[in-house]
């Protein structure tokens, strides 16, 4: 593997500002080579922790193999780094897709797990380190002794000169504070000696993506369900109760059963319309695609009606490909890929950036991405939050929708 020259330029510059500062932020738009850039950074070092998602393990042990480096390297995902021993010294922990342990107010298991282990020296890499607000930077950064924000013992006490907080307003006339809204004229000028950024289209990427929206008409007792637990937050069938009682549990029932399935208050999961499964299979015949689902009962549906013809394993080329969005957002490569197709919409929209961003690549022109939604369902209502006016839907965007 060679460097392409801006991978060269940003490892000589972050390795400068990781010496200085103990701690380097590379803000670089997917497919522009963070990993090998991290990589070759950590060449001056001897014993380096690489934290990651559970899929991106094989990927970046296979670039750290091509490059040719020799130091000790362990990565290691997420959800496993409760079995790293305390006392073992690091000299750097590389923090990859950062922004996971940008959760606030209050920090993320995950965050706290970083913060024990003994290491003076981070880099953090993401392409969407502030996606949905400003404020998801303090806990990453905190991650470091060394963090510019290191003053503020908690996220709190930085909210109150960082953070424009407000109030907003819940259900049966509860308030909340709201953190939201970082002050970005005085994040930047904080951090900006830490940062490097890199686009998309400053690497050479001219490719396009474009969103495709299919709509399709679901069976008739599909919209029967819907309209009546909308109506009465309850609906009793021959295969078990379906209650929603609460705006949370109204929207993420609403979002399953326009997919054709729901889990029950047993939490077993009914199956009714395996319209959007068989519309999909029909609309990309002949062609190989990636599926992006939201729940587990998605991938039964799109297994039942594709058989052998689909796999949740990314690293085949030749059979479509299908993951949970939550799990194969970030990380993999899904550019060999005919079409990209989305079964469901997740409510984040970190979750469509990054999944729609899989199928782009330096040498493609233009990409194709296609949502199927249930016609009248909730879906086009996400999408509109999450594309628009990129945020998440949360359960106030819910509210206005559904009037619930």
């Amino acid at each position: 593997m060679i460097l392409r020259p801006h991978q060269e330029q940003d490892s000589k510059k972050g390795l400068k500002i990781l010496l200085k500062h103990h701690l380097f932020y590379y803000m670089a738009e997917v497919r522009t080579g963070k990993t090998a850039t991290a990589l070759t950074i950590a060449k001056v070092f001897s014993n380096v922790l690489f934290v990651t998602k559970k899929k991106a393990i094989g990927s970046i042990l296979s670039d750290f193999e091509k490059l040719g480096y020799s130091y000790t390297l362990e990565v290691i995902n997420y959800e496993s780094m409760h079995k790293l021993d305390p006392s073992v010294k690091w000299d750097l922990i590389i923090v990859d897709e950062a922004h996971r342990i940008g959760s606030f107010p209050k920090p993320c298991k995950a965050l706290k797990q970083i913060k024990l282990l003994n290491c003076d020296y981070h880099i953090f890499l993401s392409g969407t380190p502030t996606a949905e607000s400003w404020s998801q930077i303090f806990h990453q950064l905190n991650a470091s002794r060394y963090s510019p924000f290191a003053a503020h013992t908690n996220f709190y006490k930085w909210a109150n000169t960082y953070v424009n907080k407000k109030i907003k307003y819940l259900a049966h006339g509860m308030t909340a504070n709201d953190y939201s809204e970082g002050r970005l004229n005085l994040i930047l000028p904080a951090i900006e000696h830490i940062v490097i950024t890199r686009s998309q289209e400053e690497v050479g990427f001219k490719s396009v993506i474009n969103d495709q929206i299919l709509t399709v008409q679901m069976e008739d007792k599909t919209y029967k369900i819907a309209n009546r637990l909308l109506r009465d937050e309850i609906v009793i069938g021959k295969s078990g109760v379906i209650l929603a009682d609460t705006g949370a549990k109204m929207q993420q029932k609403l979002m399953q059963i326009y997919s054709g399935h729901c889990k029950l208050e047993d939490e077993l999961t009914t199956t009714f319309d395996m319209t959007k499964a068989n519309f999909i299979k029909e609309r990309f015949k002949g062609k190989r695609i990636g599926i992006f689902y939201v729940f587990k009962a998605e991938w039964r549906m799109i297994k039942e009606v594709f058989g052998e013809d689909v796999t949740q394993d990314t690293d085949d080329k030749g059979k479509n490909v299908a993951g949970q969005i939550t799990s194969i957002r970030e990380g993999v490569s899904l550019k060999h890929m005919d079409a990209l197709v989305f079964f469901n919409i997740h409510h984040s929209h970190i979750s469509y950036q990054q999944a729609r961003d899989r199928m782009n690549g330096l040498e493609v022109l233009e990409n194709n991405v296609y949502f199927v939604f249930a016609k009248g369902g909730i879906e086009e209502k996400i999408y509109k939050v999450v594309t628009v006016d990129k945020k998440k839907y949360n359960i106030t965007a819910f509210r206005k929708d559904y009037d619930f």
